[in-house]
Parts: C-alpha cells; structure tokens; sequence
C-alpha cells in the first residue's frame, strides 16, 4: 500500500490517468469503453495484468513483487480522435510510458459490446511492496570500523546493446543518484565500501516504463546493466 492508502493497481490508474489528462488537454475518465458519444473523448480501462521479471530477494529484506498493468485506452467518438492523436504524440516523444498498437482484434471488442474504434494499449509497470522488518536489538557493544568510498562507473543498454539514455539509476535508501547520458553511461561517487565484507552493490535503475533492481560487483571498471522490457 502508497502512504495515502492505495494498492499498487489504484495508484498506477490514477498516475496514468493524471498523465493522459495532461497530455490530452481534457480529463480522460476510467471505465470501459462505452458506446460512441459525439461530444466525448477517450475512456481508459485496466484491462489484463502481467507478469514481469522479479529480482532476487537476499537476507530479511524481501524484493517487491512486481507485475505489468496492461489499459486500454480507446475513442468514444469522433471528437476523441485528434485527443487520441495528442496523446500517442506525447507518448512516443517523451517515453513516459510504452504504447502497444495491438487493439484491433474484434473479439476485444465483441467483448465489451461495443463498436471496434481506434485505441492504445499501454502497460505500466507496479509492484506490491513488502514492509521492512524491524532490526533486531544490540545486544553487543557497538564496533566502529572504517568505510573507504568508491565511485561506480558502467553503462545501461537494452537486449540488443543500445544505450539507454537518462535512466535515473540510485542506490536505495541513499542520496547518491544519477541520470544515464546519450551513450547509456552512468557514473556514482561516494559509494560505501566495507574491506572486511566486500559484497555486490544493488543499484535501483527506473525509466522508460521500467523499474529494475540489479546487484553489480563494484570491483569491474565497466559495468554493463542490461535493462529488457516486460514480457508480454
């Protein structure tokens, strides 16, 4: 659940619809699609739920469970076609969120009761996250030991090596974050580094419709994160 209440699913909606809204200069209400009304625009409906690549949980602290929400974005009128056009426009040139032109199929539609008209489908990634387990008491005194301070340097590409550009990469529950430049490369200073327990470094990278979790060793001077989109 988000700190105001809202599952994973609820919260996703209503950051699309917020964004649709946005984009199309005109609210875009949630519901399924209704049938042709000259004076409306668009409708959006969550319409399947998908899988998505999980990372690997390691001691107490569990990953999120992530999964893809899959909308159906559609016109309910004539008057929804150049809303349509604005929002496919922004979608593509900003990438905030990936579009999929698979809506065609007439059993879709047979389905709803409705007339086929034009529509996007988009997925947008969620996560159901676990609450953090609360930290066993000391019961040994405190033993203070030195950490040196590393920098990461590497790259992020996609499946078939293209680099991805401004995608935000962080070290959770740090400050230490930044933004990949046009040729995909990323570069991290102050990285803590404990000499008596050397370890792999988990980077959070989030952008493109994405949110991945990757566990890099800070002792390879390229490090090479490839970053592959839900399967659908």
């Amino acid at each position: 659940m988000s700190n105001d209440g809202r599952g994973p699913i609820e919260t996703a909606t209503a950051e699309l619809a917020a964004w649709l809204t946005s984009a199309a200069g005109a609210p875009v209400p949630v519901g399924p699609p209704r049938t042709d009304d000259d004076t409306a625009g668009l409708t959006l409906w969550p319409m399947d739920l998908r899988p998505a690549r999980q990372t690997r949980s390691s001691g107490a602290v569990r990953e999120p469970y992530r999964f893809t929400v899959r909308y159906l974005l559609c016109v309910t009128g004539p008057a929804g076609l150049p809303v349509l056009d604005r929002v496919l426009t922004a979608a593509t040139r900003e990438g905030s969120y990936p579009v999929v032109l698979e809506a065609g199929d007439a059993a879709l539609w047979t389905a709803f009761g409705v007339a086929p008209r034009p529509a996007l489908l988009i997925d947008v990634p969620a996560q159901v996250d676990h609450p953090t387990p609360a930290a066993p008491p000391v019961l040994q005194p405190l033993r203070l030991r030195q950490l040196t301070m590393r920098t990461l340097a590497g790259r992020v590409v996609g499946p078939e090596d293209q680099p991805l550009a401004q995608m935000r990469v962080e070290l959770p529950g740090m400050a230490s974050a930044t933004r990949t430049d046009p040729d995909g490369r990323f570069l991290i200073v102050g990285v803590p580094h404990d000499p008596e327990h050397p370890g792999p470094v988990r980077l959070r990278l989030t952008g493109r419709g994405l949110v991945l979790t990757a566990e890099v060793d800070p002792a390879d001077h390229d490090i090479v994160i490839v970053c592959a989109p839900p399967t659908h």
